[in-house]
């Protein structure tokens, strides 16, 4: 038996790439799990802070420690949202080309949503502009001054912009990585 190239023979290189395959499967599905562990999670800490600062708040510019946990929550989840969605295209390009070989990745990728208009938001996008639009109520009781409401509107501001265009940028996500992967693919052949 030969050493491939990088040293390992032909046999371990067909184990290892099946031990990779699964160990990237399974990290796609513990992300996806993850996010839905993550998100009533970070809504029921949410919850249970913001009746806290309406009943015993006095300090308006407390509705940003909510917030707070609002922009931690969504950005795990985003983050294993990016990380699974890069794993799911490294794994069509890499393992799907084969016509016997896997084929999950680049079936889900071709039929798309199951319903009409039924697309699912793996970021939950409008769960968590809803929680940051009734954030805003915890800030109102005391009256805020124009000044707080001036720095708390643009947080909440920012925080509903960040999740527009992370929702925007996730819907680009599959088609933008699955040409990179192919392009890398390609420059690694032409190395090779």
């Amino acid at each position: 038996m030969t050493a491939g190239v990088s040293g390992t023979t032909p046999q371990e290189g067909t184990t290892l790439r099946s031990a990779e395959f699964a160990a990237l499967r399974r990290t796609i599905a513990a992300r996806g799990t993850a996010r839905m562990v993550i998100a009533p999670i970070t809504c029921a800490v949410w919850a249970c802070l913001a009746v806290l600062l309406v009943l015993l708040g006095q300090l308006p510019l407390a509705s940003l420690l909510s917030l707070g946990v609002l922009v931690g929550g969504f950005e795990a989840i985003h983050a294993l949202h990016a990380g699974a969605e890069r794993i799911g295209r490294y794994l069509q390009v890499y393992y799907e080309a084969a016509p016997d070989g896997p084929q999950w990745e680049t079936a889900a990728m071709t039929v798309g949503p199951a319903l009409p208009g039924g697309g699912v938001d793996p970021l939950f996008s409008l769960l968590f502009v809803g929680a940051a639009v009734l954030n805003l109520l915890t800030a109102l009781e005391p009256p805020p001054t124009w000044r707080e409401i001036a720095a708390i509107g643009l947080c909440h501001a920012g925080f509903v912009l960040r999740v527009a265009r992370a929702r925007v940028a996730a819907a680009r996500q599959r088609a933008v990585e699955l040409e990179s992967f192919r392009a890398l693919l390609l420059r690694q052949r032409d190395r090779g």
